[in-house]
C-alpha cells in the first residue's frame, strides 16, 4: 500500500511558495540585463518605497537570509566584549547556530524568560544586575522579535516602554521582524508607529515568510547606526553580484501592498485554523494566537497518526508543544483537510480506546 503525499502546508510559511507579485517582478528582471552589486534600477527601487512606507530616510541593505540579517544587524551594534539581551525563545538564541556571536567577534547573546514570547523588563532588569561590571559582558542592545515566536505580538505601547528602558541604560533595539508584515496586518498601525516612531534603532524586515523566495531587509532608522555597514555585509558574504534578483521580489510586496494583504491573509488563516481545530480538540491555544502561527497542545498519538496520514509539522516546545504556521497561501480546503484528519485520527483513537477498556 502506498503511503501518503507529504503535505507541509502547516509546517512552515517557509515551505511556500513564491506568492504572484513577487515572482511577476523578478521575471520582469530576469528579462533584461542589468548594472551589477545593487546599482540597479530594481534595488534602488526597492530602497526608496521602505522609505515611502516607513515614512522615514533610512539606510537599507538587502542581505540573503534572517539568519544573516540578524547576526549582522547586531554585530554593528555592537562590540566583542558586548551582551545582547534577548528572549530565550528569540530566533537569534535558538535558531542560528551562534552567528551573531561569530560576526561581533564574541558579543555574548543574554536571554531572559517571558510570557507569551516577549520581553519582561523585570526579567531585563535582572539581567543587567547579573551583568554590571567588567567580569561581564556589557549589555548593549535589547532584542525584540516582532511578531514573536511564540506568535504573539508586541503592542506600541510595550514597544515604547522597552525602548525607553533601553535609552534609561544606554542600550539599543533591534527588531527581529522575519514576520513584521505579520505584526502590522494584526495591530493594523503604520509600520512607522511600532517602529522607529516607537525607539526602535534597525530592524531586520522578512520578506522570506511573506511570499518571496529569499532576501531579507536590514533599515537602521538612525543611519549614522549604519556607517560602513555595507563593508560588514560584504565581508560576511551578503553582497549579492545579480542583486536586482533580491530586490525585484521586495518590489513587487511592496507595490500595491500586496505585503500587507498575504499577512492579513495568513493572521485570518490561523484565526480560522485555530477555530476549527479547537472545537474538535475541546482545548484552546497555549499562546494568543495573534499573527500566523497556531501552538496546542497535542498527544503524541494523535501526532503520530497525524503524521501517518502524510502530514508534516514540528514540535516547538517540549514536551508536547506543537507549532501550525500559515502562510500567504494557505487555503480554507487545507485547513478543512487538516481539521477532518484530526477528527479522524480522534475517532479511531476513541474506537481503539473503547474496545480496549
Amino acid at each position: 500500500m502506498a503511503s501518503p503525499k507529504e503535505r507541509y502546508d502547516f509546517a512552515s510559511d517557509n515551505t511556500a511558495a513564491i506568492c504572484p507579485q513577487a515572482w511577476a517582478a523578478l521575471a520582469e528582471a530576469n528579462a533584461a540585463t542589468e548594472v551589477s552589486y545593487g546599482d540597479d534600477k530594481w534595488t534602488r527601487r526597492a530602497i526608496e518605497r521602505v522609505r515611502e512606507i516607513f515614512e522615514i530616510d533610512c539606510a537599507v541593505f538587502l542581505i540573503f537570509n534572517g539568519t544573516a540579517a540578524n547576526a549582522l544587524a547586531l554585530a554593528q551594534l555592537c562590540r566583542s566584549y558586548h551582551g545582547v539581551i534577548c528572549h530565550e525563545y528569540a530566533h537569534s538564541q535558538t535558531d542560528e547556530c551562534a552567528a551573531p556571536e561569530f560576526f561581533s567577534g564574541g558579543a555574548k547573546l543574554i536571554p531572559t524568560r517571558g510570557a507569551n514570547g516577549k520581553l519582561e523588563l523585570e526579567n531585563v532588569k535582572a539581567a543587567l544586575l547579573r551583568h554590571r561590571d567588567v567580569h561581564s559582558p556589557k549589555p548593549r542592545v535589547l532584542s525584540i522579535t516582532q511578531a514573536t515566536e511564540l506568535g504573539t505580538v508586541y503592542q506600541r505601547g510595550e514597544i515604547e516602554a522597552i525602548a525607553e528602558f533601553a535609552r534609561e541604560h544606554s542600550l539599543f533595539v533591534h527588531m527581529d521582524g522575519a514576520r513584521f508584515a505579520n505584526a502590522v496586518a494584526a495591530l493594523e498601525s503604520a509600520p512607522k508607529s511600532i517602529t522607529w516612531q516607537a525607539g526602535v534603532d534597525v530592524l531586520c524586515f522578512g520578506g522570506t515568510k511573506n511570499g518571496a523566495a529569499g532576501g531579507e531587509l536590514v533599515i537602521f532608522f538612525n543611519k549614522e547606526l549604519a556607517h560602513e555597514f555595507d563593508y560588514r555585509a560584504k565581508q560576511g558574504g551578503q553582497l549579492a553580484s545579480k542583486m536586482r534578483f533580491l530586490a525585484a521580489p521586495w518590489v513587487g510586496l511592496l507595490s500595491d501592498n500586496a505585503w500587507i494583504e498575504n499577512a492579513r491573509h495568513a493572521n485570518k488563516c490561523a484565526q480560522l485554523l485555530a477555530r476549527k481545530l479547537c472545537a474538535v480538540l475541546g482545548t484552546g491555544p497555549v499562546f494568543p494566537c495573534e499573527a500566523s502561527a497556531v501552538f496546542l497542545r497535542l498527544p503524541e498519538q494523535l501526532v503520530a497518526q497525524l503524521h501517518d496520514r502524510g502530514w508534516r509539522f514540528y514540535k516547538f516546545v517540549d514536551p508536547d508543544i506543537y507549532r501550525l504556521m500559515c502562510a500567504w497561501s494557505t487555503t480554507e480546503k487545507q485547513i478543512d483537510d487538516f481539521v477532518a484528519d484530526v477528527t479522524k485520527s480522534l475517532a479511531a483513537k476513541r474506537m481503539a480506546d473503547k474496545y480496549t477498556a
